[in-house]
């Protein structure tokens, strides 16, 4: 399951000061949203599903840099990358039925899509929804932040995460 960065609510969105919407076929949804730059940085998304049993793994898809392509060559410019190596950004999910993960990462490697692991959570009973509530923040207001792509918020069974891990693509945040 995919929340692309139009279903979630990013605080500033409306501002082409701190935040664009930019055309990319990098994106399953055909676009991402781009941060310029900010001091309050800050996402939430909500979604409540049907999922069969299990363990689910939920990552927010990210790159640092803005990337285009020129002459048909992918070109990545981290131009307007600043502020995510002074502090980490802080991760969390809530379950509706009171599991809660917590977790803390650099955001790093401009140029690449990752994969930024937030938490897990079990599901046992298949006939009810499970309401998901997530967060992504770096509140540090003595310095700004800036030039990171966000594309979505994605949920797997937590099997694949270790196929991320093998072809590079996960981020793992340590745990708080």
């Amino acid at each position: 399951m995919s929340i692309s960065s139009k279903g979630l609510q990013i605080t500033g969105i409306d501002d082409r000061r701190y935040w664009n919407q930019i055309p990319t076929e990098e994106s399953r949804f055909g676009s991402i949203a781009y941060l310029q730059q900010i001091w309050w940085f800050e996402v939430d998304g909500e979604v409540e599903f049907p999922f069969p049993p299990g363990t689910y793994s939920v990552f927010f898809r990210l790159q640092l840099g803005c990337a285009a392509r020129r002459f048909g060559r992918r070109i990545c410019s981290s131009e307007h990358v600043h502020g995510w190596d002074i502090k980490p950004v802080r991760f969390q999910l809530w379950t509706s039925d009171g599991q809660y993960a917590t977790s803390q990462c650099t955001v790093s490697d401009p140029g690449e899509w990752f994969h930024y692991h937030v938490g897990d959570f079990n599901v046992e009973n298949s006939n009810s929804s499970t309401r998901i509530k997530i967060s992504m923040t770096q509140i540090d207001c003595t310095h700004t932040k800036g030039g990171l792509c966000l594309d979505s918020v994605v949920i797997y069974p937590s099997k694949f995460r270790e196929r991320l891990k093998q072809r590079g693509y996960l981020k793992c945040a340590k745990p708080m």
